[in-house]
C-alpha cells in the first residue's frame, strides 16, 4: 500500500500516528510524509529558525521514512485558514502524483485553525481514498475511537525515539515518553491488546485485502 501522512506542523505526524508509521514501514508499505510547515515562528527563543527542518529529517528517518518521501512545506504557522485554496491545491497534486491508498490527517475534531483546515481540506482533496484522522489529545475538543491499530512494543519505541529528535520541543508535556506509552496502552485497553493507536475512521474504501489492518469499535 502507499500511506500517506499529512501533517499540519513538523512532528504532528509522529505524535498522532508515529507507531503505525513505523508499523507500516516495517511492513514493506510505501509511507510519505508531507508537513505543510515547520512552524518558524513558534520555535522557542534562542533556537535556529529552521531548526524544526532539521530534527523532522532525524525523526522520520527514524520511523523509516525514506527522506525522498519526505517534503516540508512553507506555509506560516497558525495562517492555514488564509491558505485554505492553495493547501487544497497542493494536496490535489499530491493525490494525483502518489495515488495513496491510505491518509492519515488531524481528526475532524481538531480544534487547532491549521489542523483544522488540513483535515478539511484533506477531506476535499482525498474523498475517495480511506481516510482516517489521529488524535492529538491537548486539541481535540472530542475523538472517536472508530479505527484502531495493534502496535507492538518496538513500534513504540520507535515513535518515543522519533519524538526524542524533536529537542527543541522537549518541554512540552505530551512529548514525555510516559504519556505516548500510556495513552498507546488506554487505547490498547480498549480492543484486548497492550498497545495500539486509535483513528477516527473518517472514510473507508476497501480497494484490495491488503488493506483489512483495522478493528472497528
Amino acid at each position: 500500500m502507499r500511506i500517506l501522512i499529512l501533517a499540519p506542523h513538523t512532528d504532528d505526524g509522529e505524535f498522532g500516528c508515529g507507531a503505525t508509521i513505523a508499523k507500516f514501514v516495517a511492513e514493506g508499505h510505501d509511507v510519505h510524509y508531507v508537513a505543510f510547515s515547520a512552524a518558524e515562528k513558534s520555535v522557542p527563543a534562542g533556537s535556529p529558525v529552521g531548526i524544526l527542518r532539521q530534527e523532522v529529517v532525524g525523526a522520520t528517518a527514524v520511523l523509516g521514512i525514506p527522506n525522498k518521501n519526505l517534503n516540508v512545506l512553507h506555509f506560516g504557522v497558525r495562517k492555514f485558514p488564509a491558505y485554505r485554496q492553495e493547501i487544497l491545491e497542493v494536496m490535489v497534486r499530491l493525490n494525483s502524483q502518489l495515488a495513496p491508498d491510505i491518509v492519515y490527517l488531524p481528526s475532524t475534531s481538531d480544534t487547532h485553525q491549521d489542523h483544522d483546515t488540513v483535515s478539511a481540506e484533506g477531506f476535499r482533496a482525498f474523498k475517495r481514498t480511506s481516510i482516517f484522522g489521529y488524535e492529538l489529545p491537548w486539541n481535540n475538543l472530542t475523538f472517536t475511537t472508530s479505527a484502531f491499530v495493534v502496535v507492538e512494543e518496538e513500534f513504540i519505541e520507535k515513535k518515543i525515539q522519533a519524538l526524542a529528535c524533536y529537542r527543541s520541543q522537549a518541554d512540552r508535556p505530551y512529548a514525555n515518553p510516559e504519556f505516548v506509552r500510556s495513552l498507546a496502552r488506554v487505547r490498547g485497553i480498549q480492543i484486548g491488546v497492550p498497545y495500539a493507536e486509535a483513528f477516527e475512521a473518517i472514510r473507508m474504501i476497501r480497494k484490495g485485502s491488503g488493506q483489512a489492518r483495522y478493528v472497528e469499535s
